[in-house]
């Protein structure tokens, strides 16, 4: 490498080496028209239980989190996207779930985190003093979306998912606050053209409109965010999905390549995790939750969380092989959450094994939301099919 080579594109090529494969700087002023769009999307109640994102913290302000910061740096690290081939197959396997393919693998927060240190110390040589840094993944307060569009990595599509053209969208941001000046990168032109394919597919439609996402109908927001029950009517939606949700990235066009894109091996899949026994989920102890989430983007929810989203698969799954584990469920297991949606699956797959569980739930369960979930399937049962 020449020694007239910028700093900016020295820590570039650091960035390269790190496998990151998308680098752009922005500078680390305030995000004000993003500023008023989330408080539009607060105001709207479109961010749910999300409490935090209102909370006091400016996320729009990338030196609230760094006061000396100069230069906001965005890299991109890409996982593996889902060939059409494997998502059918797991479609024809159906007590099978599937999780997001970002958690698939070591846990990205880490793996960001240990390469953003890395990119520092890099920085830190390459300026030839110390430098003061901030490094952030999504738990930061910051509009990292923003972020990436305005340091050039890509464009905010009608998902909301930043696109990165050639790259598509499956990658995962992270940035780095410098106190160093370095030079900034252009922004990508908006792309998404006439194209709704996201919003299309969207199985819960969650989608307001074009760059509006209601996270309360997101089936990523419904199983990993929501710690109760789950909307009924949103339910018979969520399929076989158990963590997270990829749908609306399956379908960008941006995402189409005939050539493998890049992937950090770092965040290659678990093989116990590319397709979810949903009887072993539903019935996971303690011992096996620890040893399931271990270093993996699932320790973002509990073990009851995951048992309720196997409920709710097994439920959606329409085989009766499903019915004794959940009519067990129903009778032996101690939460109350858990048992609620074992009920309401119970419902959903019918049999005089799953009527006889439900019939003794109702008069027997302790919990009143139990019995009130076991009545309502019950009654479901007794309706006549509608043709």
């Amino acid at each position: 490498m020449s020694d007239l080579a910028s700093p900016t594109s020295r820590i570039r090529d650091a960035a390269s080496s790190l496998g990151f494969a998308r680098f752009g700087v922005a500078r680390a002023a305030v995000f004000e028209e993003a500023r008023r769009r989330l408080q539009g999307w607060l105001s709207a109640g479109y961010h749910g239980g999300l409490a935090y994102l209102s909370g006091p913290d400016d996320r729009a302000d990338p030196r609230a989190l760094l006061e000396s910061a100069r230069s906001l740096v965005v890299v991109a690290l890409p996982y593996s996207g889902v060939p059409v081939a494997l998502r059918r197959s797991r479609d024809a396997a159906p007590l099978s779930g599937t999780v997001a393919r970002y958690a698939l693998g070591t846990d990205y927060h880490h793996v960001l985190k240990t390469k953003l240190h890395e990119l520092a110390r890099a920085s830190r040589d390459i300026v030839g003093r110390e430098v003061a840094f901030r490094p952030c993944v999504d738990t930061a307060p910051l509009l990292e979306r923003e972020a990436a569009r305005r340091a050039g990595i890509g464009f905010t599509g009608k998902s909301t998912m930043t696109i990165a053209p050639g790259l598509g969208t499956y990658f995962l941001l992270g940035e780095l606050l410098l106190d160093v000046e370095l030079e900034t990168t252009e922004e990508v032109d908006a792309g998404c053209g006439r194209c709704t394919a996201c919003m299309d597919a969207c199985p819960t439609g969650a989608f307001v409109g074009p760059y509006v996402l209601d996270a309360r109908r997101c089936i990523s927001y419904l199983t990993i965010e929501t710690k109760g029950p789950m909307p009924l009517e949103l339910r018979p939606l969520i399929g076989h999905r158990v963590f997270g949700c990829d749908v609306c990235q399956d379908v960008c066009p941006y995402n189409a390549s005939e050539s493998p894109r890049p992937a950090a091996p770092e965040l290659a899949p678990r093989a116990e995790l590319e397709t979810v026994d949903l009887i072993e989920m539903l019935e996971l102890g303690a011992a096996a939750y620890r040893k399931l989430v271990r270093r993996s983007a699932l320790r973002r929810v509990g073990k009851h969380q995951l048992q309720r989203n196997a409920a709710v698969a097994l439920g959606n799954s329409g085989d009766p092989r499903a019915v004794e584990p959940l009519a067990r469920c129903l009778s032996a297991e101690k939460n109350a959450l858990v048992r609620s949606h074992a009920a309401w699956a119970l419902g959903r797959l019918g049999g005089d094994v799953a009527r006889a569980a439900l019939d003794h739930a109702v008069a027997s369960d302790p919990d009143d939301a139990v019995r009130a979930e076991a009545r309502a399937a019950l009654d479901g049962l007794d309706q006549p099919e509608r043709g």
